[in-house]
């Protein structure tokens, strides 16, 4: 399963998404870090929101293999500015929760995913399951997913006496 990285602001249901991925109980819990699940990255809304955090979302993007802009379909005006995804050097893709609400504009907030950059567009409900599936089965898909190989160091150690192989000049 390729890693998801989440970002978007606070209350767009990153953490509520996270449990319905993993098949867990739905229960509210407020990310107040950054949480390294097995394929998921959960980011508190706050990174997203504020200037001086958001930078960091960039880097966290790299540990993972696609980047998933979350927007509640009852938004009020988009957090992500036009071509937002040319920033990270990642497949990025938009996730629109809640459109189970009463009040969900699926259509507007998929435009603004749109303008984006987010090419691929899941409409999810956590709690009703609808669009889980099909997000999961993306996921799933590890087709064109290129992983860097590991490649395998030395292992030097700190005291002189471990390391005779070594020429003098390193020591």
């Amino acid at each position: 399963m390729r890693k998801l990285m989440l970002f978007g602001r606070v209350g767009a249901g990153k953490t509520t998404l996270t449990q319905a991925l993993r098949g867990e109980e739905i229960k509210y819990f407020k990310t107040q870090y950054v949480n390294y699940l097995d394929t998921v990255i959960d980011t508190p809304g706050e990174y997203t929101e504020r200037r001086e955090t958001s930078g960091a979302l960039a880097l966290y993007a790299y540990e993972a293999d696609v980047v998933g802009l979350v927007l509640s379909a009852n938004e009020p005006y988009s957090i992500f500015a036009p071509c937002l995804t040319s920033m990270v050097n990642r497949e990025a893709i938009g996730i629109i929760t809640g459109i189970d609400k009463p009040d969900a504009n699926v259509e507007r907030v998929e435009r603004w995913l749109r303008l984006a950059g987010c090419k691929k567009i899941f409409p999810v409900s956590s709690y009703t399951g609808e669009g889980i599936k099909e997000l999961a089965d993306f996921l799933n898909d590890e087709s064109g997913v290129k992983r860097k190989k590991t490649v395998e160091r030395p292992n030097y150690s700190l005291k002189k006496e471990d390391n005779q192989d070594l020429p003098t000049w390193l020591l």
